[in-house]
């Protein structure tokens, strides 16, 4: 029987690479790819071949950038699931924000979102079936003060996200979305013990969420019934 492959993107840490542990534990080869840490990719490739028996191949380069992205592609044959996860953050007053900061922002949550989706979309359309999940949060549903771009990137994933199940409908290919809430990764190392508290006392499931419940969900949804497309899951304790 032929496995499936699951593309994987900024899938060196967090919750990309709880993704990467779940679906290689359920058979799945992998493409990962994140930005900078090219050794740490690539001793988790090697880790998960060795741990689940699947072939994981890994890719640095710019998900922002088009060229870096068509690049990719041009080494994968047939892909059963894109994941979106690949994303920065910004913290501060949108009237400090600088237009660099913006751009930077929007190319890799937003451009990078699009151009997986379009080189995907061919291969999954043509093969009549393909899962495409992308990770966004809740701050794209509600928005968030003093991250207002980021609000506005992930808001426009969840658009795209609804658009894009739309078209792929016909072919067979669903597109959703995960809306993560307050999960305990990096990415929130830059709040203090304090605010994390608040956090949490906001947060009915009184925790934070963990990258491997995000990457249960996200396993789920690659296994859903067909009919499950254009949504937005909410996993956020019951925060929003």
């Amino acid at each position: 029987m032929t496995r499936k492959t699951a593309l994987i993107t900024g899938a060196s840490r967090g919750i990309g690479r709880a993704i990467a542990e779940t679906f290689a534990g359920a058979g799945y080869d992998l493409i990962l790819t994140c930005l900078h840490t090219k050794e740490t990719l690539s001793d988790v490739c090697r880790q998960l071949s060795l741990r689940y028996h699947i072939h994981a191949t890994p890719f640095t380069g710019d998900i922002g950038d088009w060229a870096s992205v068509e690049a990719l592609f041009s080494g994968i044959g047939d892909l059963d699931v894109l994941l979106n996860n690949a994303g920065v953050s910004h913290i501060g007053l949108l009237a400090d924000m600088t237009p660099e900061e913006w751009r930077r922002l929007m190319a890799v949550n937003l451009d990078g979102c699009f151009y997986t989706c379009k080189l995907a979309a061919r291969k999954m359309a043509a093969r009549k079936q393909g899962r495409i999940i992308n990770i966004s949060s809740i701050w794209g549903n509600v928005g968030a003060s003093m991250e207002a771009a980021y609000s506005a990137s992930k808001g426009a994933v969840n658009s795209l996200t609804r658009a894009l199940a739309k078209e792929l409908a016909p072919s067979n290919v669903q597109v959703n979305a995960i809306a993560c809430g307050v999960i305990d990764t990096d990415m929130n190392r830059c709040f203090s013990p304090e605010e994390i508290g608040a956090l949490i006392d906001a947060i009915p499931a009184d925790r934070l969420g963990k990258p491997q419940e995000v990457a249960e969900l996200a396993l789920l949804l690659a296994r859903a019934p067909a009919y499950l497309t254009g949504q937005i899951v909410t996993l956020d304790g019951g925060f929003t």
